[in-house]
């Protein structure tokens, strides 16, 4: 142990990050051709997804991240189906540098929230009478820098919610 006039060196005490509550702000699943799209074609569909997640601070130490998956599956030209599912999370964020909150909320976060999402989204295929979707597992890492690169050269962090 290292000690500074005499004393022990404080140690950084560990980041912490705690999930106060999750929910679904948004979902939509359309099956638009049912029961036509349900019928046995043999072919493969085409499984076409997006990822996206935003930060708000709402306080202090607290964030609120969304994570937003849309989807579709088109077959031989036909929608079979298509979903929308914003999950948001509230996270209180404690012993990270300033420096370090943006890629931590924006990488540890939706990391998080992330199998609930998929899991209602594999529920909501499979009740929308297709096989449940299971989404393989997303690179927040590789996420966040794609984002860092098409965003403007100085970053900052999570925007305040607005409280109209």
């Amino acid at each position: 142990m290292s000690t500074t006039n005499g004393g022990p060196e404080p140690q950084m005490a560990m980041p912490q990050v705690g999930v106060l509550t999750q929910y679904v702000k948004d979902f939509s699943f359309e099956n638009p051709h049912a029961p036509r799209s349900l019928a046995p074609s043999g072919a493969q569909p085409a499984i076409n997804i997006q990822v996206n997640v935003e930060a708000a601070s709402v306080a202090e130490t607290d964030f609120e991240v969304t994570l937003r998956i849309e989807g579709k599956a088109e077959a031989q030209g036909m929608l079979l189906f298509n979903f929308e599912l914003v999950f948001g999370g509230l996270f209180r964020v404690q012993n990270v540098p300033a420096d370090s909150i943006q890629p931590f909320v924006m990488i540890e976060c939706p990391r998080l929230l992330f199998p609930f999402a998929r899991e209602i989204i594999a529920s909501a295929t499979r009740n929308g009478g297709f096989a449940p979707l299971l989404l393989n597992p997303i690179d927040f890492v590789a996420l966040y820098r794609q984002r860092l690169a098409s965003a403007p050269a100085n970053p900052s962090p999570p925007e305040p919610l607005n409280q109209d």
